[in-house]
């Protein structure tokens, strides 16, 4: 393993990730990046969905981007679940593994005699998260969960996209990145309980659904419906309960301000030289400015055309006026801010392809955390994982690859 992994917060701590896709993978590696020693298994021949998933793929014969992007710090252990000789390695791996995270159906999961009830029996101490679109419960749990679908019905669409105009998703599954957020959380509560002898001391199984996930972080938008009883409405890039906070279109392109309180709407007011604003009793306090939007939106959309971003940058940075231009992809992932945090460090894969990724966000000490092993060749550490976790010799090992349980 990793200096880092065996130095991290979550040194020692096994995972058995089998989960597919998005938010399982993504809270695992998390976890792995924390210092976990995660085991990802996979379906030989084609593995996790999301190698697939391209273009664009890393060269000519590399995993795709996808799978990049949410699969570091583990090691891929190749085994076919369906095959009767790997039932055995599948419970000594539960039975050695400190929490375990998948995304099957509750239908599947009995087929591989993973239900609840036997992972209590083969391993009481087992931190075992289910990620599924609807949960466990309710009239919708059978019903496979996919991210467009959930934001969808979970009020995420509704409320996003111009006044007036189509629902729009967020353009990632957010959905799932909230999941496997809440995932890991999980995991980190359940092992904290289990070491302080607390509720979970003898193991517990965390529900998480995207369903859920997504109305949760619907956050103040769903508690003034809540409130009101009013369906909230779709605002563009502004924001329902602060004036002006939006995006306007400069001359050469747009910037976002940030209005956040009423101090800085008079700093504003004086570094765009508009001491009227500032004293018209129509915008005096922040829920004045709500009141007349319609008033005041029209006025800030005509003065911001008269100017380049950069030049308004200028202006709203002395006068401490939060704001930022609206960014591609490409100039994003070049800011210097980034290079600082080293939120995109380049990895070697086993192939000595060497690539950058997109780091880890959690600081420790000032230093970033994010494991230095590549994504997995897919079954790449098999022989490797089932000595290291099981203690399986050569001959073992032989024997299953010739049964077809393990390529």
């Amino acid at each position: 393993m990793s200096e880092h992994q065996r130095r991290g917060p979550l040194a020692g701590i096994k995972v058995l990730d089998l989960s597919r896709v998005l938010a399982g993978p993504f809270c695992c590696q998390l976890l792995a990046d924390l210092g976990a020693d995660v085991v990802k298994v996979e379906r030989p021949g084609s593995g996790d969905d999301t190698r697939q998933w391209g273009p664009p793929f890393l060269g000519d014969d590399g995993p795709s981007a996808y799978y990049l992007s949410c699969n570091r710090g583990k090691r891929s252990l190749a085994l076919e679940l369906a095959n009767p000789g790997a039932r055995d390695v599948l419970d000594d791996l539960v039975r050695a593994a400190d929490a375990m995270v998948e995304n099957f159906l509750p239908q599947s999961l009995t087929k591989l005699g993973l239900d609840p009830d036997r992972l209590a029996a083969i391993n009481p101490r087992l931190v075992h998260v289910v990620i599924s679109g609807y949960g466990r419960t309710g009239p919708e749990s059978q019903t496979p969960g996919y991210d467009l679908v959930v934001q969808a019905i979970s009020g995420f669409m509704s409320i996003t996209g111009e006044p007036g105009g189509a629902p729009m998703k967020v353009g990632v599954a957010m959905t799932d990145i909230l999941s496997g957020l809440y995932a890991a959380v999980s995991v980190l509560a359940g092992l904290l309980s289990g070491d302080r002898g607390g509720a979970l001391a003898q193991g517990g199984t965390f529900d998480i659904a995207l369903a859920d996930a997504a109305l949760a972080s619907l956050v103040n938008v769903a508690q003034s419906a809540l409130v009101t009883g009013e369906r909230p409405r779709r605002y563009g890039n502004a924001h329902p309960q602060i004036v002006p906070y939006e995006a306007f279109a400069t001359a050469d392109g747009y910037l976002v301000l940030a209005v956040g309180n009423d101090a800085q709407w008079r700093k504003f007011c004086s570094a765009i030289a508009a001491e009227g604003l500032a004293a018209d009793p129509r915008f005096a306090t922040n829920p004045d400015r709500v009141a007349h939007r319609p008033a005041l939106t029209p006025l800030l959309t005509s003065l911001f055309r008269r100017e380049s971003t950069a030049q308004w940058q200028a202006v709203l940075a002395t006068a401490g006026v939060p704001h930022g231009p609206v960014l591609p992809l490409d100039e994003t992932l070049a800011l210097p801010q980034f290079a600082a945090r080293e939120m995109l460090p380049e990895i070697t894969d086993a192939a000595g392809r060497r690539y950058r990724v997109v780091g880890n966000p959690i600081h420790i000490d000032g230093a970033a955390i994010h494991s230095s092993l590549a994504p997995p060749d897919l079954g790449q550490h098999n022989d490797e994982v089932l000595a290291d976790w099981l203690g399986y010799g050569p001959d073992r090992v032989a024997a299953l690859r010739a049964a077809g349980a393990i390529t």
